[in-house]
């Protein structure tokens, strides 16, 4: 099988793997917009979700990606694993003992009421346990297993928030064990009962892989891991800050009912450019150990190249397409008309995902020669772009000031990927086909969305002149991967 075979199947499976159980969650947009009681209980949602986000990094700290760096050095191969699960279950442990024995202090720093808090300290618990067997998988290249583990969290996750907040009230008063099970207004805890239960699933299928490693921890190899790792977790958190610290700055800049509400209907328009990051994503784990397993293959400037350049063709036809049909999934994903006020943003944060599939895409030049500082840099200037951007326009845009803070944190972010890129790792992109597509499919959507206000009669004519020209430009190319 060729190379761009095995990558396209590999990525396939974990697209599966990313996109069918975060379709699941993104189908929960239409429950919970629906059963909570309007924006200002999803932007609670959304809100502690965001802080989850946040802190998971801190929990990681770039360990999964020293694993992938450090599992492809002979000198290192057999001590990788057990080293890096031993760090990861102390640190975990660790945080655990402080978080449970500093939950005042937390709630008062981040403003998170302690009956909610509990429920993010478990979750962060979780999940951090659970990122060294799921990278183990990966790099043994079992994505079928990767997949169904990922699958059925979000099955669990799904199927019990559709218990608590649809089916419980009305069961509770005609079946009498289940009364004591409901309580009014506790909708926004039902959810993350269910997130916490679906991560606790999800640690007891991983659980063989603590039964079955070799405990050694090379104190040498952990100091390397750390060096290495280091760089990613500053870019991690810069991220987060990027990707999910807007939300809460809306809320504490606005404040008050109106900054949750504010949250609410732009974490929730925010979830139809999920398919933009569900793309990315898949195509992320898909390529980042490919990226280290064909870093000494003497084409492998050309492979990564072409590899860029068919990512931002996909990724411009998810955006063209999100956009044509933003009507049918407003209506259809989030019914609540409450929410609809946000929906400006949905083509700007499409745009900006789509920038940051391509920056994930131009860093193979960092990890593969182990420059992973700059992945700090980088995204420390994004950080500081999306803080600065989001100070001076929420108060006067409020979301949608937020949402062109992330489209230029993350426009910047790719720029500077590529440039820094040139002099360390040159690769041969083909940046006049790469820029044309770009232009094409920007210019297309702000026509359809922001001019003639998503309008059929033009936006489809505009999605199939897209298409033709992909086809036109790209048909060679195509029949060229797939005789290899």
């Amino acid at each position: 099988m060729g190379i761009f075979q095995k990558l396209f199947k590999q990525t396939f499976i974990y697209g599966l793997a990313t996109v069918l159980p975060r379709m699941l969650s993104f189908l929960l947009v239409i429950v919970h917009t629906r059963y909570l009681e309007g924006p200002v209980s999803y932007g609670r949602v959304t809100i502690l979700f965001s802080w989850i986000m946040v802190f998971n990094v801190f929990l990681s700290y770039g360990m999964e990606t020293s694993f992938f760096r450090f599992l492809n050095l002979n000198q290192f191969k057999s001590k990788v694993t057990s080293t890096s699960a031993i760090s990861i279950l102390v640190s975990t442990l660790i945080f655990g003992v402080m978080a449970f024995t500093g939950q005042d202090f937390i709630s008062s720093v981040i403003g998170v009421e302690k009956e909610f808090l509990i429920y993010v300290i478990l979750i962060l618990i979780l999940d951090a346990l659970v990122i060294i067997p799921f990278a183990s998988l990966r790099a043994q290249e079992r994505p079928i297993r990767y997949a169904v583990v990922k699958s059925l969290n979000v099955v669990v996750y799904a199927c019990l928030n559709v218990f608590f907040l649809i089916l419980l009230p009305t069961l509770s008063k005609e079946v009498v064990w289940l009364e004591s099970l409901y309580i009014e207004n506790f909708e926004v805890q039902y959810i993350f009962i269910s997130l916490v239960a679906a991560s606790g699933v999800t640690l007891l299928l991983m659980l063989p892989f603590y039964v079955h490693i070799k405990y050694h921890f090379d104190r040498v190899l952990w100091k390397k891991m750390m060096i290495y790792g280091t760089p990613i977790l500053i870019s991690g958190l810069a991220f987060a800050i990027n990707e999910h610290f807007d939300k809460i700055l809306i809320d504490w800049m606005i404040g008050g009912d109106e900054g949750l509400s504010d949250s609410g209907a732009y974490g929730a328009c925010y979830k139809i450019a999920l398919f933009m990051t569900l793309f990315a994503t898949a195509f992320r784990m898909g390529i980042e150990p490919f990226f280290f397993s064909h870093a000494e293959n003497k084409d492998a400037p050309n492979t990564y190249a072409i590899i860029t350049q068919y990512f931002v063709i996909f990724g411009s036809v998810i955006l063209i397409s999100v956009v044509t049909f933003s009507d049918f999934l407003k209506e259809t994903m989030i019914p609540n008309p409450k929410y609809w006020s946000a929906m400006k943003v949905v083509p700007i944060i499409l745009l900006a995902n789509l920038c940051l599939g391509i920056y994930h895409n131009l860093s193979v030049w960092y990890k593969i020669t182990d420059r992973t500082k700059f992945a700090a840099y980088i995204s420390v200037v994004g950080a500081i772009i999306t803080l600065l951007l989001n100070f001076l326009l929420i108060p006067k845009y409020t979301y949608l000031g937020s949402a062109i803070a992330t489209l230029g944190a993350y426009g910047v972010m790719m720029i500077l990927s590529w440039y820094f890129g040139r002099k360390y790792y040159p690769i041969p992109y083909n940046l006049k086909k790469i820029g044309l597509y770009l232009l094409i499919s920007v210019g297309f959507s702000i026509l359809s969305f922001y001019v003639f206000d998503s309008n059929y009669m033009i936006s489809i004519p505009l999605l199939c002149v897209f298409l033709v020209i992909l086809y036109a430009l790209e048909k060679k190319e195509l029949k060229q991967i797939l005789k290899k």
